[in-house]
């Protein structure tokens, strides 16, 4: 006898979740158009069926293989899985190591592709929000540039929370996705892709065909054609889903959701530095990404076990436990609705409470930097 199930009341409450009709190539390609806008690229861009990992894999399969030399940047947990990618490959991995607790620079990036001057692949993460770093893309950007190496770059974590200029800034490969920032959905993702780096697939007999990582099927059976007709069944709810987070951040305007981003993540540093024992782990201002903050625990205290108390104490906070070079850090996930004021006023009563408990003029203290900072960064 076959089991009969009541309906969740999630079910009752979403029915529109099911039943939807078809998604057609224009409203497809429609969507793509938008997120092309908000990392400000006029080039072709490909929306993958999945989290940007994804992408991130297709577009160094697609774009090394033997006979590349690759400058892949390590500032965080994605550019070490960039590195495995890459010696998959065949290719030759030059690996520029840097603490997390900062940002690659400029002259770093100089000084490997001077010494190593058949560099031709660079791969780095723009936005660290796994470390709470961010990585000066706009710098690098014209020096890869100039090398004349394909720079491929993991913006998921910085668009809409601070300026992704993908064609400004000589970026070929560009991946962004939705469930940060955006506050949109997980389950797909945009890369966008430029005539040079094109012509860097078409020219690797190792890119993938016939696959789903394949970015030059996507160009011969979407791109070429016109995005006429889809190559298969779309994921419908995760488009949709992208489509609408797009909107709210058009309608809000990228400016303001930057300066939102940036003026959470400067009150909740400002605040910290008023509590006893707290540190923000990215030293400089000037290296923390807007979209999350990563905080070092006092002195003999465990980040894992702080964050596990904090959770217990509240659930809602956006708490988790990361690690940086030299162990774990408590990470403070301050992007899409989080990133605003209350977010940095609730995490640093959690952070007093905990640390403080006994001196109420801690808090109060903190309070006020974080408010003071809030303002002057609005």
């Amino acid at each position: 006898m076959t089991a009969q199930h009541e309906p969740t009341p999630d079910s009752r409450r979403l029915p529109w979740l099911l039943d939807l009709p078809a998604m057609d190539a224009a409203r497809f390609a429609a969507v793509e158009d938008k997120a092309a806008a908000v990392s400000h690229t006029t080039g072709d861009v490909v929306t993958m069926q999945g989290e940007a990992l994804l992408p991130l894999e297709s577009c160094i399969r697609s774009a090394a293989g033997p006979g590349t030399t690759a400058l892949n940047v390590i500032t965080g947990p994605y550019g070490e899985t960039f590195g495995t990618w890459l010696r998959s490959t065949g290719a030759h991995v030059v690996t520029l190591d840097v603490p997390s607790s900062r940002a690659v620079t400029p002259d770093e990036i100089a000084g490997a592709l001077a010494e190593h001057p058949a560099i031709d692949f660079v791969s780095l993460v723009h936005a660290e929000a796994a470390t709470g770093n961010t990585n000066p893309v706009d710098a690098i950007g014209p020096l890869v540039r100039a090398h004349g190496a394909l720079l491929m770059v993991d913006a998921v974590a910085s668009v809409g929370a601070e300026p992704v200029l993908t064609d400004e800034w000589g970026i070929d490969l560009c991946v962004i996705g939705g469930q940060k920032a955006l506050a949109g959905p997980a389950g797909v993702s945009v890369t966008s892709v430029s005539e040079r780096a094109w012509e860097r697939i078409a020219a690797n007999t190792r890119a993938p065909r016939g696959s789903y990582l394949s970015l030059l099927d996507w160009k011969s059976r979407w791109i070429e054609p016109g995005r006429t007709a889809l190559p298969h069944a779309p994921a419908q709810l995760e488009m949709l889903a992208l489509e609408q987070a797009l909107d709210r951040i058009a309608a809000e305007g990228l400016p303001a959701a930057h300066a939102r981003h940036a003026a959470t993540a400067r009150a909740l540093r400002a605040g910290v530095r008023r509590l006893p024992g707290v540190g923000c782990y990215v030293v400089e201002d000037a290296h923390a990404a807007p979209a999350a903050t990563t905080l070092t625990a006092p002195d003999g205290t465990d980040a894992r076990t702080l964050t596990a108390d904090l959770l217990a104490a509240d659930p809602s906070l956006p708490l988790q436990t990361a690690t940086g070079t030299d162990g774990p850090v408590l990470r403070v996930n301050h992007y899409g609705a989080a990133a605003g004021l209350p977010t940095v006023l609730d995490t640093l009563a959690a952070l007093a409470r905990a640390t403080a408990p006994d001196a109420p003029d801690v808090l109060e203290a903190a309070r006020a930097a974080a408010e003071s900072a809030w303002e002057d960064a609005r």
